[in-house]
């Protein structure tokens, strides 16, 4: 077999931790590897690729873990983490790290695969996936991507030519994951856990040089305050953003937080349909602790755990350092207040929020609470106003939009856009900017992941290319640019 057309230029940084961090381990060895997914654009973002395609066959099996890319050393890494708030010894059971590629632009990303088979740390599971949830991945994360929103990537996906036993037998796949590196609040619980403050500093050293070099360079003598708070300061971002979306993750435990503050394992996520601030999507969750309005408290709660890890670095004297952490934790909710009033006051069309704003928007939200309106349509409706196109048909908007009080809030609104300098075609490129007329509406998504385990990849196929382009707001008729739908009033990924 001829080697893969691909450009790896791999290195294992990671390896240079100590060993405690991880453990060598192989990928099962697949019978018949077949590519369903494969990246290309990110593939060229990465420097895999030039001009030419990848032979679907030679992916298979590297993707599938049969074949190593030149350099790889595959590793598990350990961590640990606090699940439904409950703290526990983890690490990778299904997934195994290759090395990091290194772009043509300087980037070190990493390769992983998960679903590959066993791995110490795999707890008596077979450490494989199916293909539905690797999917799931693959639509999701390229979704979150195309919104702009920090995310973990998809290279490949494909299947094993094996069935695996869950509820039922289903077909086995692998998924690649790429992602600026797969450092998470676990991990530095982990190196707490351990007891020897070298492996905190260690872990604590290799984040501030692989993802906050800047705060390395601006902290030298005690750069580890300033790494929390940078750390802080991406959540607080993130987690604005999820908002901004009705993006709700599901599972927020502290191993799927992402130190360098990407949007990580997408389990039994989607985004929200109604408005309701109590949505959960995870069938698990029975108290809802992940449910939407809970997110950014929970984010805070897990930074603190990240910050008790970090106490032995902040300060020797621990009260100081107990101080250090709580000063930088007291700045997560003002940070993630700025930047969701400010992208939520941008969906409003809003350019330089101002005392009363707040108020607008939360007498909106409580409208479309009452009214169950759906959430992304409802700001798609009221950016189509901006555009004086029609918007009526959009579903889950019919009762707020008929509702007198609603209409006495959209007068209020207009004024209030009518006090800014910008023209009505500003406002409205600015709503369009931060309203996403597509999102993966989860029944739309097990459609599409139903018919690919019954074989038909078209449906999957159809909602990714249709969520990964932009779309043109001033389209006319606006249903005609949505694939499976010909007919006015039915809307493919907006409605339900």
């Amino acid at each position: 077999m001829k080697n893969p057309t691909l450009n790896w230029n791999l290195s294992c940084t990671y390896q240079a931790l100590p060993p405690v961090f991880y453990s060598q381990a192989e990928p099962a060895d697949f019978p018949k590897p077949e590519t369903v997914l494969f990246n290309t654009a990110l593939a060229r973002d990465l420097g895999l690729l030039a001009d030419a395609a990848i032979d679907p066959q030679e992916a298979a099996q590297v993707f599938s873990g049969n074949r190593f890319p030149p350099h790889a050393q595959p590793i598990a890494q350990a961590y640990a983490g606090h699940q439904f708030g409950h703290f526990t010894r983890l690490g990778d059971g299904r997934a195994l790290l290759l090395g990091e590629q290194t772009t043509t632009g300087g980037a070190r990303i990493d390769i992983q695969l998960k679903g590959s088979g066993p791995t110490p740390y795999s707890r008596r599971g077979d450490g494989k996936a199916a293909l539905a949830p690797m999917l799931r991945e693959y639509l999701i994360s390229e979704a979150m991507h195309a919104l702009g929103i920090p995310t973990t990537r998809s290279l490949a996906v494909v299947t094993t030519g094996e069935m695996i036993r869950r509820e039922r037998l289903l077909p086995g796949a692998v998924l690649t994951r790429t992602a600026q590196s797969h450092l998470r609040v676990g991990t530095f619980e982990f190196a707490a856990a351990t007891g020897d403050v070298a492996n905190i500093r260690a872990l604590a050293d290799y984040a501030l040089q692989r993802h906050f070099p800047e705060v390395l360079a601006e902290n030298p003598a005690n750069p580890y305050p300033a790494l929390l708070q940078a750390v802080i300061t991406r959540q607080a971002a993130l987690l604005a953003r999820w908002q901004q979306v009705g993006f709700i993750h599901g599972v927020m435990n502290t191993d799927n937080m992402s130190i360098p503050g990407l949007t990580i394992d997408y389990g039994p996520c989607a985004f929200m349909d109604a408005y309701d601030p109590a949505t959960v999507f995870s069938s698990i969750d029975r108290d809802g602790r992940y449910r939407y309005e809970n997110q950014p408290p929970i984010a805070q709660w897990n930074l603190a755990r990240l910050a008790e890890a970090l106490l032995p670095l902040l300060d020797a004297d621990e009260k100081n350092a107990i101080d250090i952490a709580n000063a930088e934790l007291r700045q997560f909710a003002p940070l993630f207040n700025q930047y969701y009033q400010q992208g939520m006051a941008r969906k409003l069309g809003i350019f330089e929020p101002q005392e009363g704003d707040a108020d607008l928007l939360n007498e909106l939200l409580q409208r479309m609470q009452a009214k169950a309106a759906d959430y992304s349509n409802t700001f798609v409706r009221l950016t189509l106003d901006m555009l004086d196109a029609d918007g009526a048909y959009l579903d889950g908007t019919h009762a707020l939009f008929a509702d007198p009080a609603f209409a006495q809030w959209h007068t209020r609104w207009q004024a209030r856009l009518a006090e800014q300098a910008q023209s009505r075609a500003d406002i409205a490129a600015l709503m369009q900017a931060h309203t996403p007329f597509l999102i993966p509406r989860n029944h739309r998504v097990e459609a599409a992941l139903s018919a690919a385990e019954a074989g038909d990849m078209q449906p999957f196929n159809t909602l990714l290319a249709a969520l990964q382009q932009p779309f043109d707001y001033r389209a006319e008729p606006h249903w005609q640019r949505l694939p499976d739908a010909p007919q006015p009033g039915y809307q493919t990924f907006c409605g339900t």
